[in-house]
C-alpha cells in the first residue's frame, strides 16, 4: 500500500528543512525530499558558513525576522549536541561618511532593541588596525550577531525533524501536474509516486526549472564566487575576537574571520551571471581571482600576498526585489512556493518555517511583500 503524507516538502536546504521541522513539531505527517541531499554542494545552503545579522537599513521587517530567527537558532543549538554551529563573532558594518543605509540601520536597530555599538574612524583605527579603512568614516558593530555553520546546521535541523516524525528521502521530482486545480501526487525520477495533501516547493534555484511557466522569469539564479585566504603562521589578527565578521556596505563585499582554521572568508556580494544550478562550473574564474585579490590587498594589506587556500562557487536565487517568495501557486491550490532567499535568506530559516506552518495550518495572514504578485521579471534589487 502506498503511503500518503499530510505535507511533502521538496528541497532540504535551510527553508525546506525548517519548514519540515515546524510542521512535524505541529503533528503533521511530513515527507522531506531533496534531489541531492540536505544542504548539498550544489545548494545555496551548502556552504560552510553564513552570516546572521540584524541590520537591514530601514527595512524593519527583516530586522524583526532576523531577531525571531536568531532566538530560534539559539534555542535549537542550546537544546542539542550542536552547540558549535554558531560563532558569536560580532558583525561590523563599515561605511563612508554619507552612507545612508548604515545610518538607517542604527535607527532601526535601536527601535527594535538590538544591541550595537557605533564606532567613529579613530575607534576603528584603534580596535581594528588590520583593516585598510581608506575612505571608511565609521562603523556599526552588532555585538551579538555572528556566523552560522550552514551545511552542518541544516543537516542538524533535518535530523531533528526526523526525530519529530518527519521522513526524509533523496529523490528528484518532476514538474507537478494538477487535476481540478490540485496536485494529487508527484512522480520521482525513479518512478515512485509521492502522495500528499499539500506540496511545498522550497527548492531554491530550481524553482524556475520546475515551474518555468510561472517562475521561469521571476527567479534569477546568479553565480557567486567565494574565497578563503590563508592566514600567516601564528597570526591571530584575523581570528575572533580580534576580527569580527565584516561588511563593506558601499562595496557590496562581506567576509568572516578565520573560523575553524579555514582562513579569512571573503566575497563580493554583487550579483553574478545568471546560471543553471545543475550545470554551472564550480571552478572560480581568473577574473574573480584578480578582483578579490585587489580587494583584499586594499582592505587587508597584510594578506596582500596570502595564498588562496579554498574557493567555492554557489548561487543565489534572487527575486526581482530581494524579497522572499512565499505564496500559493496561482493555479494549484495545494502547492506552495517557498524561496527567493536572494543571498540574505539563510539566517531567516527558522522564521520562514514558522511562517509557512502558520499560513498553512492556522490560515495566518500573509505578508504582501512575499507574494507572487510582487515578483517582477526585471531585477530591481531593494533588499541587502
Amino acid at each position: 500500500m502506498t503511503k500518503s503524507f499530510d505535507i511533502a516538502v521538496i528541497g532540504a536546504g535551510v527553508f525546506g528543512a525548517w519548514t519540515a521541522w515546524h510542521l512535524a513539531r505541529r503533528g503533521q505527517r511530513v515527507l522531506l525530499l531533496d534531489a541531492y541531499g540536505p544542504a548539498n554542494s550544489r545548494a545555496s545552503s551548502g556552504g560552510e558558513s553564513r552570516i546572521i545579522r540584524m541590520g537591514y537599513g530601514a527595512d524593519e521587517i527583516y530586522t524583526r525576522w532576523s531577531q525571531n530567527a536568531y532566538a530560534q537558532w539559539q534555542k535549537f543549538f542550546a537544546s542539542s549536541e550542536h552547540r558549535d554551529l554558531f560563532y558569536k563573532t560580532g558583525v561590523l558594518w563599515l561605511a563612508a561618511e554619507h552612507d545612508q543605509r548604515v545610518r538607517d540601520s542604527a535607527i532601526t536597530l535601536k527601535r527594535c532593541g538590538v544591541p550595537f555599538e557605533q564606532l567613529d574612524r579613530s575607534a576603528l583605527e584603534a580596535r581594528y588596525p588590520q583593516i585598510g579603512l581608506g575612505e571608511i568614516a565609521g562603523g556599526l558593530l552588532e555585538s551579538e550577531s555572528g556566523v552560522l555553520m550552514a551545511r552542518r546546521a541544516v543537516a542538524a535541523v533535518v535530523e531533528d525533524a526526523m526525530r519529530s516524525g518527519a521522513e526524509y528521502r533523496t529523490a528528484a521530482v518532476a514538474t507537478p501536474r494538477s487535476s481540478g486545480g490540485k496536485v494529487v501526487s508527484l512522480k520521482t525520477s525513479s518512478g515512485e509516486s509521492i502522495i500528499a495533501n499539500t506540496f511545498v516547493f522550497a527548492c531554491g534555484a530550481w524553482l524556475g526549472k520546475l515551474f518555468p511557466d510561472v517562475l521561469g522569469g521571476r527567479i534569477f539564479p546568479s553565480r557567486q564566487e567565494v574565497f578563503f585566504f590563508g592566514i600567516p603562521p601564528g597570526d591571530l589578527r584575523f581570528s575572533p575576537p580580534a576580527l569580527p565578521t565584516f561588511l563593506f556596505q558601499e562595496e557590496l563585499s562581506y567576509g568572516m574571520p578565520d573560523l575553524e582554521s579555514r582562513g579569512l572568508k571573503i566575497a563580493l556580494d554583487a550579483h553574478g551571471e545568471c546560471v543553471d544550478p545543475d550545470t554551472q562550473s564550480r571552478i572560480v574564474s581568473p577574473k574573480a581571482i584578480d578582483e578579490i585579490r585587489a580587494h583584499v590587498a586594499r582592505r587587508f594589506p597584510a594578506l596582500r600576498n596570502a595564498p588562496i587556500v579554498e574557493t567555492r562557487v554557489c548561487q543565489y536565487e534572487n527575486t526581482s526585489s530581494g524579497d522572499f517568495l512565499i505564496d500559493l501557486h496561482p493555479e494549484m491550490d495545494n502547492v506552495w512556493f517557498v524561496g527567493g532567499g536572494s543571498g540574505h535568506g539563510f539566517k531567516h530559516g527558522p522564521a520562514i518555517g514558522e511562517y509557512v506552518a502558520a499560513r498553512m495550518l492556522d490560515n495566518a495572514a500573509g505578508e504582501p511583500r512575499f507574494s507572487l504578485a510582487t515578483k517582477d521579471v526585471v531585477q530591481r534589487r531593494a533588499v541587502y
